[in-house]
């Protein structure tokens, strides 16, 4: 009884899994079509002419460019929300914070509070502290995706075993031992979820960076609003968000695949 427990749990999975995968795939279709296609008028089912001239298209209005600059964006706010998030995250789950719920609203407010109201009040602040434009938008970003490190964090702490650091300690090892040989191996699947929310909190961001930016910082989320709002741009609208889609799936299969590591 207890050998086919596992085989019926996961032949009802089974088809959840594939629903969601169908969930995210079959709005995937459409734009597969049309980035591979030259040409498709209205009533035709599939395009009449296949061809690449959207990606060319989209690599002439600086895509690549674009590209480059939403990497950079997100991992910068990924490497600053990151950290902050598990220190927080720790405190929360392992130690007495004083005031424990206003500190809790606090870090919940990037996302409670409307985000434009948000980005005004930072905007403000960073202005008038001189930060400039660059550095005010990841700092502006870092704010916005600090609630979800570190609640993800506080979660994973919340189950986390001190007493692994504590035998570490006891046997010899220094803190930097203790860190990186026990505290981060065992943090490493929460750790990478935290990095990748993080991540697209900064890659698909497109009112702070036009707010913050100026308009200045052109990533692959401003360069898709400009191209759709456009008519006869489908094919290229299509092959720069395809474009869009690929790096969050290549971090969301790394983070997965970390997770089950760390799993087993």
């Amino acid at each position: 009884m207890t050998r086919a427990a596992p085989a019926w749990r996961r032949a009802a999975v089974a088809p959840r899994v594939a629903l969601a995968l169908a969930w995210l795939a079959v709005p995937l279709v459409p734009l597969l079509l049309w980035a591979a296609a030259d040409r498709w008028p209205f009533p035709a089912v599939l395009p009449t002419d296949w061809g690449l001239t959207g990606w060319r298209q989209a690599a002439g209005q600086g895509a690549g460019g674009a590209l480059g600059r939403s990497v950079l964006l997100g991992l910068a706010v990924a490497a600053l929300a990151t950290p902050a998030g598990a220190m927080a995250g720790r405190a929360l789950a392992l130690h007495r914070v004083p005031a424990r719920r206003l500190v809790e609203a606090l870090l919940l407010a990037p996302v409670a509070v409307p985000p434009f109201a948000v980005v005004m009040g930072l905007t403000t602040l960073t202005l008038r502290a001189g930060v400039p434009g660059t550095v005010a938008l990841v700092l502006v970003l870092s704010v916005s995706a600090l609630p979800y490190t570190v609640f993800v964090m506080r979660s994973a702490y919340a189950g986390y075993d001190v007493g692994f650091e504590e035998e570490a300690r006891t046997l010899g090892a220094g803190p930097r031992a203790v860190l990186l040989r026990v505290h981060l191996p065992l943090a490493a699947p929460a750790l990478a979820t935290a990095a990748f929310l993080a991540f697209l909190v900064g890659w698909s961001d497109y009112v702070v960076t036009l707010v913050v930016g100026g308009g200045q910082l052109v990533t692959l989320p401003m360069l898709v609003g400009a191209l759709s709002s456009a008519t006869g741009n489908d094919a290229v609208v299509a092959a720069v968000s395809l474009t869009a889609v690929v790096p969050p799936l290549l971090l969301l299969a790394a983070t997965a695949l970390l997770a089950r590591r760390g799993a087993r």
